[in-house]
């Protein structure tokens, strides 16, 4: 299985936290401890067979697939038919689309989202912290207003310099940032506002 999402939005810590009956072993491939422990991926993930193998970042790693599938496959006829491997990455359509024309056929996905509304109402205070803050947990759940703007810079910062380049995204960081500003603008306009107006308990 494929668990995808943004940066920050919770994957590592949920799939961390999963208990399904078998040994985890957690691979965090922006490590390089990690990422050198996979030099010969083959013989290495051999040695975690009856385990959920957590690879984490893993769009940086596109010739571990064909690896992958063979492992796949190998375990699937030793009667291991499932919660082999779990792949942890952004939702980026490379990532998508050399996974799935490798291990067609062995690979679900699964999109994990910043916190909905949902998740989070409670009454009008968690609508309007929702609302200003986002769903992102770091920043939904800071101890105030103020921390929760600064680590939204900083999250903003980081991806439109580091991360959405290593996407393929061919535009200036000042670019990037004066979209996602527009972007933020139309998002929070009049119609959120008077969605607001109405009884939300």
């Amino acid at each position: 299985m494929a668990l995808l999402g943004a940066r920050q939005v919770g994957k590592t810590t949920l799939a961390r936290g999963l208990n399904i009956g078998k040994p985890t072993h957690y691979l965090d491939l922006e490590r390089p401890s990690d990422a050198a422990k996979l030099a010969d991926p083959e013989l290495y993930l051999s040695n975690y067979t009856k385990h959920l193998v957590i690879q984490d970042e893993i769009q940086g790693f596109p010739q571990l697939f064909p690896v992958l599938r063979s492992l796949i496959d190998e375990r699937r006829q030793a009667g291991e038919s499932s919660a082999q491997f779990l792949l942890l990455g952004s939702a980026s359509p490379d990532l998508i689309q050399q996974s799935s024309e490798t291990l067609a056929g062995r690979i679900s996905y699964l999109e994990l989202s910043p916190l909905q509304l949902e998740e989070v109402h409670r009454g009008e205070e968690q609508v309007l912290s929702h609302w200003f803050r986002g769903g992102f947990p770091d920043a939904f759940l800071a101890e105030s207003d103020v921390i929760a703007q600064q680590w939204s810079d900083d999250f903003i910062t980081s991806y439109v310099e580091r991360y959405l380049p290593l996407l393929g995204v061919a535009a200036s960081p000042l670019l990037l940032r004066r979209l996602c500003m527009m972007l933020a603008h139309q998002q929070g306009g009049m119609r959120c506002v008077n969605f607001l107006d109405h009884d939300l308990t």
